[in-house]
């Protein structure tokens, strides 16, 4: 049996739709009409990969996904029917691990949905690697500086253990979309630019100057050697 998805949208056939076209693909599919329900059913069927709409009733996707981030590293892919970039950075920041825009076709959200199941099913290999003055523990999914947690996302792990594995480097946005996103011909490069941001303003000592993740005009990234 394939993975377990909770759909948590408000829109009644939408949420028929791609239940249907969901379980067609081989999930097995319980849904939530609103984020309180949503959250309820999350804690008592602890579902494999959350797909959570934007603009919910009672509590927004937002909402819902901080309330699971606190409480698991479950993958969470955000649908939203707007393509504003503000969209993308409050949901990285509540912890999504991506984001589909609606209108969607269903192998691509069946294809962005698989990739995100994947990145939570990779063994990362054991090591500890450093980033200036910043110590990621690969296999402890841990990230600290002088001892504390810098509070990462799992996507934000993901992007600074690509960096920081490879110093010096130089990472094109659609290879970051393949390598931390597990895709590149479906992705947006408006979500690595984003996630670029939210990392380094917890990374380096003056996000404004960023010295540990820096940019390569017209490329893509590299961390500092």
């Amino acid at each position: 049996m394939d993975a377990r998805i909770l759909l948590v949208e408000d829109d009644a056939s939408i949420r028929e739709i791609t239940k249907l076209g969901l379980e067609a693909a081989g999930f097995t599919v319980e849904t939530a009409a609103d984020g309180d329900d949503g959250l309820n059913r999350f804690r008592h069927s602890r579902p494999d990969l959350v797909l959570l709409d934007v603009m919910l009733p009672k509590r927004d996707g937002f909402e819902v996904c901080r309330a699971i981030r606190a409480e698991s590293a479950v993958p969470v892919v955000m649908l939203t029917a707007r393509t504003d970039t503000v969209d993308v950075v409050v949901g990285l920041e509540s912890g999504a691990d991506d984001y589909v825009t609606k209108p969607f076709e269903m192998p691509v959200l069946v294809a962005r949905l698989r990739a995100a199941l994947r990145r939570a099913r990779h063994d990362e290999q054991s090591e500890t690697v450093t980033l200036g003055d910043v110590t990621v523990d690969v296999l402890g999914h841990r990230a600290t500086r002088d001892g504390e947690d810098l509070q990462l996302t799992p996507t934000e792990f993901r992007l600074l253990v690509e960096l920081a594995q490879r110093p010096g480097q130089v990472f094109t946005r659609e290879l970051l979309l393949e390598q931390v996103w597990g895709y590149g011909y479906l992705g947006d490069s408006r979500l690595v630019d984003v996630a670029v941001q939210r990392l380094r303003a917890k990374v380096e000592p003056d996000p404004s100057s960023p010295a540990l993740i820096e940019t390569v005009r017209g490329v893509g990234y590299r961390a500092r050697r």
